[in-house]
């Protein structure tokens, strides 16, 4: 097996659906929601009153800081499926073109990068998250079986003579702690 992609063991009874490519010379696997997901907008959480104070250059307090970067951030909608690859490959994940357009959905990221090591780790089995931010006015429903964002397989390269990492990924989302 090369590459490719499978439901995440505790989801096997869930029905889930596996990455699809929507044409024949499509680049991207469209990933699909793993449950119902109500994606706030951003307009309603509350640093929209630490945006007000700075404008009006009032004092902030270290508190006020902390609670607007709480509610600001994005949120990890579950897709239930894990990818395995080469060791020299990863999985590119990006927005579907139609939703910031559509539906103010933006990666804050710009691309999610799903390491070969990601696959079967320890803390959640190598699950894909799409980090969203919802830049609209209203909450946005993902429904169950929706499709989220896509997913390209791409090689790499590394540098010469480069010291090679000796860690090995021990957990899951954000593990390698640089």
């Amino acid at each position: 097996m090369k590459r490719g992609f499978q439901i995440v063991s505790k989801y096997s009874a869930e029905n889930l659906q596996l990455p699809v490519r929507a044409t024949k010379n499509a680049a991207g696997y469209d990933f699909f929601a793993r449950e119902d997901f109500v994606l706030p907008s951003i307009w309603k959480l509350n640093f929209i009153k630490i945006l007000h104070a700075i404008r009006k250059k009032s004092q902030l307090s270290e508190a006020d800081f902390l609670q607007a970067k709480k509610v600001l951030k994005p949120y990890l909608v579950p897709t239930g499926i894990k990818a395995y690859m080469q060791k020299d490959e990863f999985l590119m994940l990006a927005n579907r073109s139609s939703n910031p357009l559509k539906r103010g959905l933006i990666l804050p990221n710009g691309v999610g990068i799903i390491d070969a090591d990601y696959y079967n780790n320890e803390s959640n089995e190598g699950e894909i998250f799409f980090q969203l931010v919802n830049l609209g006015i209203r909450d946005q429903v993902i429904k169950k079986g929706e499709r989220v964002g896509q997913g390209i397989f791409m090689p790499y390269l590394v540098a010469d003579a480069e010291k090679a990492p000796t860690m090995e990924r021990k957990g899951g989302f954000g593990s390698s702690g640089r």
